[in-house]
């Protein structure tokens, strides 16, 4: 489905530029106006801003029509349905051509002016990274954001440093355009909740490293509204999204079933086990009829130094990540 323009300039740069700043909105309104000005103050780089409608409503979508109308470096446009965090972002991402993607929460701000700038020298300071994670601090005081810390446990004394990692968090990332085409963007039928994870293990394979930058910072607000519930249906994705990831990397389902085990201890811990019981096949049909494959030797290798040296053991580690 194409997007339908709406507002701001209708076709991109004809030339090369440096950046794509995709947001993505669907209602709270006060929050998105404040990341897409937010990312029409960045400074020092060539840069278009998209943002992505998916279902706001229409005194929602008449703001942010004002907040682009008449500019020349960004575009509103509506998709016909909401179609997810990684169907929303593949969109947005498709529409440009700048050499990096960059990826901001709609209740997230750069931290300053500078911030998109650093994140892409960071990328052209070297060649063989597909995608960098920023550090996510909370919006009312700049402490880490301990909701958006998607790195081992262990790591997080050094949330103010640069390390090696498998996987970024979405409320602020950027991706190097190449890599994107690459590794084919986002899987669609995640929708929501590890699409990261998922385009990182597809990078790595192909040779890619993926790092974490303590000094480039977003601000999230981490606002409620339309957001996923725990309590609703976010643990169910969380659950049926790494089922059906860990099947895309292994030869069937029974290696993942003590994974599943843990889940389901935990989503009866928090009376969340109708959630898990339907995750389990739901993900069995997202896969489908999806063939054997298996990380090679150096891609393994990748994971096993910069992700499983840290984690706590398979157990524990399932409990500490939610609360």
């Amino acid at each position: 489905m194409s997007a339908r323009h709406i507002a701001g300039a209708a076709t991109v740069p004809l030339g090369a530029y440096d950046a794509d700043v995709v947001i993505l909105s669907l209602d709270r309104v006060e929050e998105t106006l404040a990341a897409i000005h937010s990312a029409l103050a960045q400074t020092g780089v060539s840069r278009h801003v998209f943002v992505v409608d998916q279902g706001s409503q229409p005194g929602n979508l008449a703001r942010l029509v004002d907040a682009v109308a008449g500019r020349a470096d960004a575009t509103l446009v509506a998709l016909d349905r909401n179609h997810g965090v990684a169907g929303g972002r593949n969109r947005g991402s498709s529409l440009g051509h700048g050499r990096i993607i960059f990826g901001i929460d709609n209740d997230a701000e750069f931290a300053d002016s500078t911030t998109l700038a650093h994140a892409v020298a960071a990328l052209d300071a070297d060649p063989m990274l597909a995608a960098i994670g920023c550090r996510i601090v909370l919006h009312a005081d700049g402490t880490d954001d301990l909701s958006s810390w998607g790195y081992p446990c262990k790591l997080l004394p050094r949330a103010g440093e640069a390390f090696d990692t498998i996987t970024f968090v979405g409320a602020g990332h950027a991706i190097r355009r190449v890599a994107w085409h690459g590794c084919g963007g986002y899987d669609d039928s995640l929708f929501f909740c590890w699409e990261e994870f998922d385009f990182c293990l597809r990078a790595i394979e192909q040779g890619w490293r993926i790092r974490y930058f303590g000094d480039i910072v977003v601000r999230h607000k981490v606002s409620p509204e339309r957001r996923f519930a725990w309590c609703g249906t976010r643990w169910y994705h969380y659950v049926r999204n790494r089922l059906y990831i860990g099947r895309k990397w292994s030869s069937g389902w029974l290696p993942l079933l003590p994974r599943f085990a843990f889940y389901l201890l935990k989503g009866a811990r928090n009376g969340m086990l109708s959630q898990t019981l339907r995750a389990l096949p739901a993900a069995m049909r997202m896969a489908g009829g999806m063939s054997t494959r298996s990380h090679s030797a150096m891609a393994q290798e990748y994971l096993r130094l910069n992700d499983a040296v840290y984690r706590m053991g398979v157990l524990r580690e399932t409990f500490s990540r939610l609360h």
